[in-house]
């Protein structure tokens, strides 16, 4: 009963892997498939340990990040259901040179990478899925680079409103971010110091571009939204 349910988990949450598989690799990743739950804000690994997993958000939402000069931290990339994380450290025989934590009560699913690393050698159509992701995550982080280092305070701002729009949609009103997140951590998403976040939070209310009750955060008005994240 156990294993059918997990089973069901698996080709359910990992649908777009389980779909070029054979029938014994599916049975060793129903084997291998480790289960976790993470509370808010509880770290999931961090940076300078050795990676041993492939991780899979099944539900919640985990943020990667970087710990800056002067303590100050920054966040890289948001994780959402369904997709995979923390395996790019191993194939290139690294470290990790971030951590993941959990933003909300999480659970995510483990692989070990000497599994993955022995059925990609087996399976071609596997390799290429990583190769994929990891170049899609690479055109991700250079566009970041651009929005952090070119765009103004006004416009690293409403791009961090719009993926968090993107990456985890609205509540049932369609205006509500179905996230809640502290204003530290907006401002780490945007590159800015948590003062400048509030006073430019401030400044959207203050246009009717968003609503602001504690950590929910409404926008009113995502066009314009996507105007300022675009031009900065």
């Amino acid at each position: 009963m156990i294993k059918s349910a997990l089973e069901k988990v698996i080709s359910e949450d990992l649908s777009e892997i389980w779909s070029i598989l054979n029938s014994e690799e599916k049975r060793r990743i129903i084997d291998a498939f480790v289960i976790h739950n993470y509370k808010k804000n509880q770290m999931i690994y961090a940076e300078g340990e050795e990676p041993e997993f492939i991780w899979c958000l099944l539900s919640g939402k985990v943020k990667k990040f970087k710990d800056g000069i002067g303590g100050r931290v920054q966040i890289l990339r948001l994780v959402r259901p369904v997709q995979y994380f923390g395996y790019r450290a191993y194939f290139a025989n690294e470290v990790y040179n971030s951590s993941a934590a959990a933003i909300e009560p999480s659970v995510v699913g483990t692989l070990p990478m000497k599994l993955v690393e022995e059925m990609i050698n087996a399976n071609v159509k596997l390799a290429w899925f990583f190769i994929q992701q990891l170049s899609h995550d690479l055109g991700g982080s250079d566009r970041k680079i651009v929005n952090l280092t070119q765009k103004h305070i006004r416009g690293r701002l409403a791009e961090a409103l719009i993926v968090l729009r993107d990456h985890y949609g609205f509540e049932e009103d369609n205006m509500t971010l179905r996230i809640y997140m502290a204003r530290e951590d907006l401002a780490n998403l945007s590159n800015m110091t948590t003062s400048n976040a509030i006073r430019t939070l401030s400044g959207f209310v203050s246009e009717k571009l968003i609503t602001v009750d504690g950590r929910q955060i409404k926008l009113l008005n995502e066009p314009m939204l996507r105007k300022i994240s675009k031009f900065g």
